[in-house]
C-alpha cells in the first residue's frame, strides 16, 4: 500500500476509485475500424462463418489480459428465430424470467434496462414484434453474490458489448437470486439502432462476450487468490456432476486414455494432486479405471453420466424444497408404456431449462409420494396454478385412431367414407360423424409431420406401419409425457364450489383415492365434504354410509354454473343466453373465453344471442372470427375450415 507525506508532513493513504475502462474507448475505436476492414484483412484460416457478423475482431482482442487467476463467468446463449418460435414466445419468456420468487428476498423479479430500473416489458415486446430473431443470454459470474450490484455489472457488460459491436443495443434483464449461483437473464433484440438485423459473430458469442464478462468481474473483485482457487478445485473432487477437473482430464486424455506423466507437465503441476484425487473418485463411481501403473482409462460415457447425475441432484433439491419438511418418498416420473398415471396437486413449479423455457412440476401425489414431472416443450407453467390437481401420463402406446385408419386402408390408400366407417367400425356408443372428425384431424397432424400424404379431397397415402410411426411421432412431440389439468381449483376450493369439479368425478367413479397418506388422505377428507355439500344442494342423498348421487350430476352442476355466468354476460351485453343442445351445431363470433369451475368455455355471439361452448386451445388463434361447434356432453368438436371439413374434437 502506498504511503506518502504532503508538504505539511501529514501521512495519507491512496484509495483507488471504482474500476474504469482504462483505455477501453480508444481500444474499441480501433476494434471497430478493424472490424469494418476485417473482411479484406486476411483470407483463409479459422472456422467457416466465424468472421460473419459484428464482433469477430473484438473476439480476438477480448480477454488478452486475463490470467489463470481471473474471475470466471459462465454465459449460456440461445438464438431464437421468432417466426418459428411463435408470436407469444417473447412475452412468455419475459413472463418466465420476471416470475414470482426469483428476486433477492424471494419477491417477484424486476426487469431493468440500460436506463431504467423498472423496464416496460410490454413496450419491449411491442418494439421487437417485427424482428427476425432475438438473443437470450444467462450470465452467471462464479462470484455473483460478492458483486452485490448485478444491475450495474450487467449494464457495464452491455456497454462493453456495444463498444465491441459498434451499435447501440436494445435489451432488458432480470436478476435471479433463487439458486445457489445468482445469475442474470438478458433478452437482446435482433435489430441494431439503425433498424438493421443485428448479426453477431459466432466467435464473439462463443468466447468474446464471456471474456468481457470475466474482465469486468476481475476488475470489480480483483483476481482470485491461490487459496480461493484451491478451495474451489478441492470441492470439485467429490462432486457428482461434470466439473472443471473433469474438463481438464478430458482435454489431456487421448481417446479416453490418460498418461499420468502428462499431469507432471508445468501447466498441470499445481493441480496434479487434485486431478489424481478426482480420478480416484471417478474410479469409485465406476467411471474410470487404472489399467496399468501410470495409465488411466476414462469411461466414454463419463461426461453424459456426470451431467445426468448433476441434473438429478438439482431435481432432488427442488423436490425437498417443495415438500418443506413433509415426509414423502421422492420419485422422478420417467414414463414407460405400462406406467400408471400420476395424480397430484402442484406443490412447486419452475424452469428446469431457463434458457429454453422448459418447465417442471413437483406433484404431491395421491399415492403418498412426491413426483418430479418434466413438462413437454411449449407447455406454459401458467397453465398449472399452485394447488391445482394435475394428471401426468406416459405417451407410449399406439393410438386407437391410428389403428382404425390402418384397418380402413387398402393398398396404401385411405379414403374417408362415412358408410365404410359405419360398416367397419361398428361399435356401440361411437358416432360415425365423431369418428370421421377424429380421422381428419389425425391425418392432418400426420401430414404436417410428413408421415402421410394427401392425394386429394379425403384421399390419403398411408404407410403400412402407420400405428408405429404415429406412436413415435407422439413421443417425440410430447417428450413421452402428457400433462393434463384436472382442476384449477384446490381440493379445499372444490369441496363447496358451484360447478362440475374433479371431486365430483371421483364420487361418481366410486374409487378409493390414494392410500390414505399425505395428499391422498386430504382428498378423501375433501370427498366427504363435497358429498355433504351436494346433500345440502339437493343433488345427493345419504343412506347410512352410502351417498346416492343425482342422475346426470355433472351436467346439472355444469349447467348451474353456466347459467350463473350467463346472467352476468347478459347484464353486460344485453344478449340472450342460448344453451347448446347435445349433438347440435352452434355458430357465432368467438368473443372471449371464461375460466369457470367446470372448465374453460368460449363465448360465441351470433348477433341476437350467445352460447357458452367448451373451449379448446386451438381456437384461441381465431379470436374475433366466426366459428362453429358441435357440443357433445362435456366436450365440443370445433369446425375450423369448411373446404375440407377440418375440425378438432
Amino acid at each position: 500500500m502506498s504511503r506518502r507525506r504532503n508538504d505539511e508532513g501529514e501521512q495519507f493513504k491512496v484509495r483507488p476509485n471504482a474500476p474504469k475502462n482504462r483505455g477501453q474507448t480508444f481500444i474499441n475505436s480501433v476494434i471497430r475500424q478493424a472490424s469494418k476492414a476485417g473482411s479484406r484483412a486476411r483470407k483463409g484460416g479459422g472456422r467457416p462463418g466465424a468472421r460473419l457478423g459484428r464482433g469477430h475482431v473484438a473476439a480476438r482482442f477480448a480477454g488478452q489480459s486475463l490470467a489463470p487467476n481471473a474471475r470466471r463467468v459462465t454465459i449460456k446463449t440461445r438464438l431464437v428465430n421468432l417466426s418459428k418460435a411463435g408470436k407469444r414466445s417473447t412475452i412468455t419468456h419475459l413472463r418466465y424470467i420476471e416470475r414470482e420468487g426469483v428476486g433477492r428476498d424471494g419477491q417477484q423479479g424486476r426487469a431493468y434496462s440500460a436506463l431504467s430500473d423498472d423496464a416496460d416489458l410490454a413496450d419491449f415486446e411491442q418494439r421487437g414484434r417485427k424482428d427476425r430473431h432475438q438473443f437470450r443470454f444467462i450470465v452467471s459470474p462464479e462470484d455473483a453474490a460478492e458483486l452485490e450490484d448485478l444491475h450495474r455489472y450487467t449494464r457495464d457488460l452491455m456497454q462493453r458489448m456495444e463498444q465491441d459491436l459498434g451499435a447501440q443495443l436494445d435489451w432488458v434483464a432480470v436478476d435471479h437470486w433463487n439458486t445457489d449461483n445468482p445469475h442474470t437473464h438478458i433478452v437482446l433484440r435482433g435489430r441494431d439502432d439503425q433498424g438493421k438485423d443485428l448479426i453477431i459473430s459466432r466467435d464473439y458469442i462463443a468466447d468474446g462476450m464471456r471474456r468481457r464478462a470475466c474482465e469486468l468481474a476481475t476488475e470489480w473483485l480483483g483476481p482470485r487468490t491461490e487459496l480461493e482457487i484451491q478451495r474451489s478445485l478441492q470441492r470439485e473432487i467429490e462432486q457428482e456432476r461434470w466439473t472443471g477437473l473433469d474438463r481438464t482430464l478430458k482435454r489431456e486424455a487421448e481417446d479416453g486414455l490418460l498418461d499420468m506423466q502428462k499431469l507432471a507437465e508445468p501447466h498441470l503441476k499445481r493441480q496434479r494432486l487434485l486431478l489424481i484425487g478426482r480420478l480416484q473418485r471417478l474410479q469409485r463411481m465406476g467411471l474410470a479405471s487404472e489399467r496399468q501403473p501410470g495409465g488411466w482409462m476414462i469411461h466414454p460415457e463419463a461426461e453424459r453420466t456426470l451431467r445426468s447425475m448433476g441434473e438429478r441432484g438439482d431435481i432432488i433439491r427442488a423436490m425437498q424444497r417443495a415438500m418443506s419438511g413433509r415426509q414423502r418418498e421422492l420419485n422422478v416420473f420417467e414414463p414407460g408404456e405400462d406406467e400408471r398415471p400420476i395424480i397430484g396437486r402442484v406443490a412447486a413449479k419452475g424452469l428446469a431449462d431457463e434458457l429454453n423455457d422448459r418447465g417442471y412440476l413437483v406433484l404431491d401425489g395421491v399415492d403418498g409420494k412426491a413426483h418430479y414431472v418434466a413438462l413437454p416443450a411449449k407447455v406454459e407453467l401458467g397453465e398449472f396454478p399452485m394447488g391445482a390437481v394435475v394428471e401426468a401420463t406416459g405417451v407410449g402406446k399406439v393410438r386407437a385412431v391410428d389403428r382404425d385408419i390402418a384397418s380402413l386402408t387398402e393398398e396404401g390408400l385411405y379414403r374417408i367414407d362415412l358408410h365404410q366407417i359405419q360398416r367397419t367400425l361398428n361399435a356401440p356408443g361411437r358416432d360415425p360423424e365423431d369418428v370421421l372428425t377424429s380421422h381428419r384431424r389425425r391425418l392432418e397432424a400426420l401430414r404436417r409431420a410428413g408421415i402421410v400424404e394427401r392425394l386429394g379431397d379425403d384421399v390419403w397415402r398411408v404407410p403400412a406401419d402407420l400405428p408405429e410411426q404415429g406412436r413415435q411421432y407422439d413421443r417425440q412431440r410430447s417428450g413421452g409425457i402428457a400433462v393434463t389439468l384436472k382442476s384449477r381449483l384446490s381440493i379445499e376450493q372444490q369441496a363447496r364450489a358451484i360447478g362440475a369439479t374433479w371431486l365430483d368425478q371421483q364420487l361418481i367413479d366410486g374409487r378409493n383415492v390414494g392410500d390414505g397418506q399425505g395428499f391422498g388422505a386430504e382428498v378423501n377428507k375433501a370427498l366427504q365434504q363435497r358429498a355433504d355439500f351436494l346433500v345440502e344442494e339437493g343433488l345427493a342423498e345419504k343412506r347410512g354410509r352410502r351417498v346416492i348421487l343425482a342422475r346426470n350430476l355433472l351436467t346439472t352442476l355444469r349447467n348451474k354454473e353456466l347459467t350463473k355466468a350467463a346472467e352476468v354476460i347478459t347484464a353486460e351485453t344485453g344478449l340472450e343466453y342460448r344453451q347448446p343442445s347435445d349433438g347440435k351445431r352452434v355458430s357465432g363470433i368467438y368473443r372471449r373465453s371464461l375460466m369457470l369451475n367446470s372448465g374453460r368455455f368460449a363465448m360465441l355471439d351470433d348477433g341476437m344471442g350467445f352460447s357458452l361452448v367448451p373451449w379448446k386451445p386451438v381456437i384461441e388463434q381465431r379470436l374475433g372470427r366466426s366459428l362453429s361447434a358441435v357440443v357433445r356432453g362435456s366436450g365440443a368438436s370445433w369446425e375450423l375450415g369448411r373446404s375440407r371439413g377440418a375440425s378438432i374434437g
